[in-house]
């Protein structure tokens, strides 16, 4: 899926950031973070916490989240030589075939083994891409291995290894469904408290599902963003919420989606105009051009340069107003990325 054209280069999304304005730890409390309001209508920038969210989302708006969650997809595992192998698995395909990354000195051949401890070893049955496909042999499923053997895959950038904290913390208080390697970051400056708050006042509250891939980090190294080839999320957009979305947009109220995995799955059941349950992979592209048919307001972080991210954030609010919003946040020292702050794009 993609959008109609419009000119742009790669560069148009580059930018410089401070490394000290990389979020290396969550904040003590979830929305104890800060949000900067970005506002279509006036074009102003407005500073605020994230606990004051609830002051932009009204009375009968529909918020919607992203209820996957992470699962530690890293594990340490030994070659037949004896070289050390990390995987990092990508998707849990089935009880006992993942589709993962390999990350060694020399990369292992098909139909090697790899022996993750006493309790598991692997074989590498085959090749997609990047990607190795490995068959577990176990008395535990694949996930359990993953589960009970795993660590939590932290983003590239964040240069520490994990710890006891990221268990909870790279993980939104709501998240019920495991599949995703990436954390719906956006998600994370939600607690428990301000989700009831937002109830009590009238907001309604519904969720998708997208199991967020290792592909989200990916920056565009084609000058030409259209030729980039996407990456692929599993995502489930119910029929009951097709209708409450409906029912929204028949009232008058916004479709607030939290975070750019929300919009990827709510526009792809939306495609070419037609809402309707959506179950099965997206390949959805959102650049500067393409037509929203769902989410009227946006809550996201700060984004990658050149990242497809970044793309669609520019498509909701326009270039330009991102541009200028990023530098702002630059200016005023907002935190950037997974554990970082977050922005609001209101219509």
């Amino acid at each position: 899926m993609t959008n109609s054209p419009e000119k742009f280069s790669t560069q148009d999304f580059d930018y410089q950031l401070p490394q000290e304005l990389i979020a290396m730890e969550p904040m003590a409390r979830r929305d104890a973070s800060r949000l900067l309001i970005v506002s279509q209508s006036n074009g102003e920038f407005i500073d605020h916490l994230f606990s004051d969210v609830t002051g932009f989302i009204n009375p009968g708006d529909l918020l919607v989240l992203n209820d996957t969650k992470v699962f530690p997809a890293r594990l340490f595992a030994v070659k037949e030589t004896g070289g050390k192998v990390e995987i990092l698995a990508e998707r849990i395909q089935s009880d006992n075939l993942v589709k993962a990354q390999l990350k060694s000195s020399r990369s292992p051949k098909i139909d090697s083994k790899i022996e993750v401890n006493e309790h598991a070893y692997a074989e590498i049955v085959g090749r997609e891409d990047e990607f190795f496909i490995l068959k577990f042999f176990s008395d535990l499923t694949a996930l359990e291995i993953f589960e009970r053997f795993g660590h939590i895959p932290l983003p590239p950038y964040i240069e520490r290894e994990d710890n006891l904290q990221d268990k909870s913390r790279y993980q939104t208080v709501y998240a019920q469904k495991p599949g995703a390697v990436a954390a719906p970051t956006a998600g994370l400056h939600f607690s428990q408290g301000l989700l009831n708050e937002l109830k009590t006042k009238g907001v309604n509250i519904d969720y998708i599902t997208l199991h967020v891939g290792a592909g989200t980090f990916k920056p565009v190294k084609v000058d030409d963003p259209t030729q980039h080839k996407m990456h692929s999320e599993f995502a489930h957009v119910s029929s009951a919420i097709c209708n409450k979305i409906a029912q929204t947009k028949q009232r008058g109220n916004h479709v607030v989606a939290v975070g750019t995995t929300c919009i990827r799955a709510l526009e792809s059941a939306a495609y070419k105009r037609k809402l309707s349950e959506y179950i099965g992979e997206t390949e959805i592209f959102i650049y500067p051009g393409f037509e929203f048919n769902v989410v009227d307001s946006l809550i996201t972080n700060f984004h990658l340069p050149k990242s497809t991210l970044l793309m669609l954030i520019s498509a909701l609010a326009g270039t330009e107003k991102i541009k200028s919003a990023y530098q702002y946040a630059i200016q005023q020292r907002y935190r950037f990325y997974s554990y970082g702050d977050a922005m609001m794009i209101i219509k």
